[in-house]
This record gives structure tokens, sequence and C-alpha cells, in this order.
């Protein structure tokens, strides 16, 4: 069955969610600058909900210290 959206993150493999993230990542800014409404409006919906099952799979992921706030107080 064909998905309009791209494939139901929670039906992706870990290998395949963080491709299609890796990708969505990629072409945020031309579709920012670029893309009609509607097409940032998708863009957002579908990296919004690969993000979340990502997060969702990985509770425990590594967080960079320099990511923090502390971190940025720091240097």
């Amino acid at each position: 069955m064909s998905h309009p959206h791209g494939v139901p993150a929670a039906e992706l493999a870990d290998a395949d969610l963080l491709r299609e993230l890796t990708h969505l990542h990629e072409t945020r800014n031309q579709t920012f600058l670029h893309g009609s409404d509607d097409a940032l409006a998708a863009h957002t919906r579908r990296t919004r909900e690969l993000e979340e099952d990502y997060l969702r799979r990985n509770p425990a992921r590594h967080v960079d210290p320099e990511r923090l706030r502390s971190g940025a107080r720091d240097r």
C-alpha cells in the first residue's frame, strides 16, 4: 500500500528512520526558502513525525554537553 506522506515512522527500521531524518534535515532550508506553503507544512509534519519517533526509540540518546545551556555558558 502506498502512503501519500511516506511510510509511517513507526513502520520504519531504525536505519531507514535515520536516513529519512537526514534527508529531511538536508532539504529543510530549500523547502523553507522556496517551497509552497503546502510543501513547507508537509515537510514540517513529516519532520515532526520522524523526530518524535526517533526520540521515542532513543530516550537515552547521547546529548553533547556543548549543546546544553550550561555548555554554552562555559564557552
